[in-house]
């Protein structure tokens, strides 16, 4: 993950709340979000000492742990080339229309993994099992690489690049001496976010009929009962993150520092000469495989009829019950990690930043294992709250507060500290402060917050099956419905419709991360 500068100093509404409410505020929230945790723990505890050794002895536990790391090792490092080859041909080069490149490329973004999963399903059932799953989870991911990389490119100084032009590098050895090296903690950052999806994917996974630990542990949650031995092996999929986190934070010191503001020069565009043409094709066999095949599905299924056994939905239902959870839960989770984010981002001490790092650890959960969770404590501390509406949301927001944190922080480095210094100098009370400047100052970035959270809740799959309310149905869930009964062509407007509202989120996050190019568009 990659972690800008610090401002020098907290600011007076962050002295404020350092001796008084805010820690204790950031530390209920993350509590609460941590809970899963603890229901995992306890639930494990359950089990023996010989029945754990048994569990974990069984040769299934080694498929399970050769599947997940070797599908997490090949997809991260396809996305990884991906991302960051179609990165450095839309910064970097004279690539003709790099505008409606970047926008293609970062479209995918917009189809759900198990969406995708029934496209290619669906069109031609071969694909499937282990290189099926390498197939569709790289069409799905590689935009987590090529955001970051595009905006490190974007923004940074590429005054290092061209010294090495200078002193007669050529372009591949400028790319891989220097580009590459300056680029490595966005690289990191993408590549982990690649893998963390791995670990808790569920629906593209069950739809190509590959077994990993997520499925794994849907199966002992869902048609086994035993909660016990599924959260042994949760246990085990945190591990495997916590290697990742790790693994990722090596990465991202290793790479040099990238200069940020309007210091920085950027570069002149590298020619391709020979080469546009071979770019040209393969940026658009990514992107027609990436965003062509789901949408030539869409369109196929949706014209090839809808008839089905199974009892017809309501399509705008759906779609209002999915925008209105969705909705609440990216309001609720970006309210909840604000006060998290100035906290720890202007709080540079141990406490600060274990807290904010213990808030991310949810993310590595699988969505079954947060809904058990949630159903857990509904049970026992707010019974009232059984299978209703809120339990969903509370889902979502456990699930998804990490998404928001990040969009949070990344916003509140936008923020001139010495602008609340001013306005606190001026004899405003620091949550006058707060109110006035800094939250209207971040109001851009909260948006692209709750667009983010949004976009992601909206098309959740696992979780939203068992804490939905009796009779609720979501575009997800009774897309899942039909594809279950093999009826493709009633799952296909669900499907459409869930694109549909998952592409201005997406275009929103683009303008967000990227910003505006400095370089002369070719026109």
């Amino acid at each position: 993950m990659i972690s800008p500068h610090r401002t020098a100093g907290p600011s007076p509404f962050l002295r404020w709340g350092a001796a008084g409410l805010l820690p204790l505020l950031g530390l209920a929230i993350v509590t609460v979000i941590g809970s899963p945790l603890a229901f995992i723990g306890i639930q494990a505890a359950q089990t023996s000492w010989d029945q754990a050794q048994r569990l974990l002895g069984r040769p299934l536990i080694a498929t399970l742990l050769w599947n997940t790391t070797a599908l997490a090792g090949a997809v991260t490092l396809a996305t990884a080339v991906l991302g960051f080859g179609a990165a450095y041909l839309v910064e970097r080069t004279d690539l003709p229309g790099r505008r409606w490149w970047t926008v293609a490329l970062t479209l995918p973004l917009a189809v759900p993994e198990f969406v995708r999963g029934y496209s290619w399903i669906s069109l031609t059932p071969s694909v499937h099992g282990y290189w099926g799953a390498v197939l569709v989870m790289t069409c799905s991911l590689y935009p987590l690489v090529f955001l970051p990389v595009a905006a490190s490119l974007r923004r940074g100084d590429a005054a290092a690049e061209e010294v090495s032009r200078s002193l007669g590098q050529g372009p591949l050895a400028t790319l891989r001496r220097v580009t590459l090296p300056l680029t490595r903690p966005a690289l990191a950052g993408g590549a982990l976010l690649v893998s963390l999806y791995l670990l808790g994917e569920y629906g593209a996974f069950a739809m190509l009929r590959f077994t990993t630990f997520s499925t794994a542990i849907f199966t002992q949650y869902k048609l086994g009962f035993d909660a016990a031995s599924a959260s042994l092996l949760t246990l085990v999929l945190v591990l495997l993150t916590l290697m990742l986190v790790t693994l990722e934070a090596g990465a991202g010191r290793r790479g040099r520092t990238v200069r940020r503001g309007t210091a920085g020069r950027s570069a002149s565009p590298v020619r391709l000469g020979r080469g546009r043409l071979p770019a040209l094709a393969a940026l658009s066999v990514l992107v027609g495989t990436a965003l062509g095949v789901p949408v030539y599905a869409l369109v196929y299924w949706l014209f090839a009829g809808s008839s089905t056994t199974l009892p017809q939905a309501s399509l705008l239902s759906a779609a209002l019950t999915t925008f209105g959870y969705a909705f609440t839960a990216a309001l609720t989770a970006t309210a909840a990690a604000l006060p998290v984010a100035l906290y720890a981002w202007r709080r540079d001490t141990l406490f600060a930043r274990t807290l904010e790092r213990a808030a991310f650890l949810p993310r590595a959960l699988p969505g079954i294992a947060v809904a058990l969770a949630v159903v857990y404590f509904a049970i026992r501390c707010a019974q009232p709250f059984y299978q209703q509406p809120p339990m969903l949301i509370a889902g979502y927001v456990i699930l998804f507060f990490p998404l928001a944190l990040t969009a949070v922080r990344a916003t509140l480095a936008q923020v001139p500290p010495g602008l609340e210094e001013v306005a606190r100098s001026l004899g405003s009370r620091p949550a006058a402060v707060l109110a006035r400047v800094t939250l209207r100052l971040m109001l851009p970035g909260l948006g692209a917050a709750v667009a983010m959270v949004g976009l992601t809740a909206g098309t959740e799959l696992t979780a939203t099956l068992l804490l939905r309310p009796t009779g609720t149905q979501t575009l997800a869930t009774q897309f899942w419905t039909y594809t279950s009964g093999l009826a493709y062509g009633a799952a296909a407007p669900y499907a459409a419709v869930m694109v549909a509202m998952s592409v201005p989120p997406v275009l929103l996050l683009t303008r967000r991360a990227l910003g505006p190019n400095p370089r002369t568009e070719n026109r």
